[in-house]
């Protein structure tokens, strides 16, 4: 029997990872999540499976007692958004730093057997080199990059001083069913959905040919659970992406030829602190921790637009 807990359990990517490990015959699932962005409704289905627990990772006497003793600890607590970083930096810094080095401390302190962070892609910046190779200078460009580049640096200092067995995995542009398009601050592709099935033109900021890594969110729940169970991998940080690279007028075109639509896109300033480009590297991450995705752009898609329609029709 195994003990797991994930921060940000009520998140798109949590709540995928939550319902992955209950899928192990006898583990024990506990989730810490403010529902800050994370929504309770993501895990009503599972909710009498999980010991769900409204915690702030800000608050170090709190959660430290659910983190002792736990076989793994995945850490998705965040503030997930460079314009929100940029227009509130406070609130992004306390969560994406202050809450991981809490988390950390807690973890060491507890005795958890291994820590898995989402860390992020953003960290490599605006290089034009493609694809982003691990072994590569970060150069942030965002508050949000910054804190999750201190995040795999604390996760390397906390191997080397304190013996904690952390791995940090960027993530790319992860999309999938329970993404919240309601906010501002919400992945494009949940934007895309919605707008779809309304039938109305999104806005896409800039020319709409900048590129990313869209992996979709089963795959990277899957590696993240790779990633606690291989060996010899402490202190070290590993790309979580697709290894693909599609434009953004690319992904929306996709989804027209599959509503059988044809909605124009509306063009607006680029983003603040977004990159032009975006592709991982999967060489090291397949090599050492056994990453193969699965889904490809349209499968990812397709299924998740099944799960929008079908959680928002009337």
């Amino acid at each position: 029997m195994s003990r797991y807990v994930v921060t940000g359990g009520a998140g798109f990517i949590g709540s995928t990872l939550v319902r992955k490990l209950l899928g192990e015959s006898g583990a024990e699932v506990a989730v810490i999540d403010n529902f800050l962005t994370g929504k309770r409704s993501n895990l009503d289905e599972v909710s009498s499976q999980i010991d769900l627990q409204d915690a702030d990772i800000r608050n170090y006497g709190r959660i430290a007692p659910i983190l002792r003793g736990a076989d793994v600890v995945y850490h998705l607590a965040a503030i997930p958004s460079v314009p929100r970083s940029i227009h509130e930096p406070v609130p992004s810094h306390e969560v994406n730093i202050d809450g991981t080095f809490n988390v950390l401390r807690a973890c060491a302190e507890g005795k958890a057997g291994k820590v898995i962070f989402a860390a992020s892609s953003s960290a490599y910046g605006d290089t034009p080199t493609l694809p982003k190779v691990e072994s590569m200078l970060p150069n942030p460009k965002s508050p949000y990059a910054a804190q999750k580049l201190m995040g795999e640096q604390y996760i390397s200092v906390f191997h080397q001083c304190f013996g904690l067995n952390g791995t940090a995995l960027r993530f790319f542009n992860v999309y999938g069913p329970r993404q919240d398009p309601s906010s501002p601050y919400s992945g494009v592709i949940s934007i895309f959905l919605r707008c779809l099935v309304e039938r109305r033109s999104p806005t896409i900021h800039g020319d709409g040919e900048q590129t990313r890594d869209f992996t979709f969110v089963e795959d990277v729940a899957g590696l993240c659970i790779k990633a606690s169970r291989a060996p010899g991998t402490g202190g070290q940080t590993f790309n979580a992406g697709n290894g693909g690279r599609f434009s953004l007028n690319k992904v929306w075109q996709v989804l027209n030829e599959m509503e059988g639509t044809n909605i124009p896109a509306n063009y607006g300033p680029p983003r603040e602190g977004d990159v032009r480009d975006s592709m991982a590297c999967t060489k090291l991450a397949t090599a050492k921790l056994g990453h193969a995705p699965h889904f490809s752009l349209e499968e990812g898609l397709r299924r998740t637009l099944q799960w929008y329609k079908a959680s928002h029709s009337a």
